[in-house]
């Protein structure tokens, strides 16, 4: 596997976003057009089952990423109890999710030094924590 960066971490999954989107997305178009085309009760139900399925599909997409964050949360946290000195780990439960989950990324050397930045608000937010990660740590079993 190539390295891991912040500029190429991104995890595209082809079959979901190459192909399975566009063809929800081109054939609920045409199920639309359809419809407008040629109102009536067979292409009302045709645009509902392709909203309907577009919809599921997203759906299901947003319920794995959340149940990702939630393992993610978890797991940083108890990494954290094991990296952090006695007197920072006071800061763990106010680490929100979206800084535990950039957190991840970064080394157990660089973790104490990183948290202390989070918590004097000097990064805030997802971006700045993975840009401030000099020794990145790849995660390749994202969802």
């Amino acid at each position: 596997m190539k390295e891991q960066s912040f500029s190429n971490h991104a995890r595209w999954f082809p079959l979901y976003h190459f192909v399975t989107i566009p063809l929800l997305v081109a054939y609920t178009f045409k199920m639309t057009t359809d419809l407008v085309q040629s109102p009536g009760a067979d292409t009302v139900w045709g645009a509902v089952l392709a909203f309907g399925v577009l919809f599921g599909v997203f759906a299901s997409r947003v319920m794995a990423l959340k149940v990702q964050d939630r393992v993610i949360r978890l797991e940083m946290r108890v990494r954290l109890a094991q990296v952090l000195p006695p007197d920072q780990q006071g800061v763990i439960p106010s680490l929100r999710t979206g800084h535990l989950i950039a957190l991840r990324f970064a080394s157990d050397g660089e973790l104490p030094g990183l948290v202390q930045r989070v918590t004097n608000g000097e990064l805030t937010d997802q971006k700045s924590i993975k840009e401030a990660i000099t020794d990145w740590q790849a995660d390749w079993f994202r969802a």
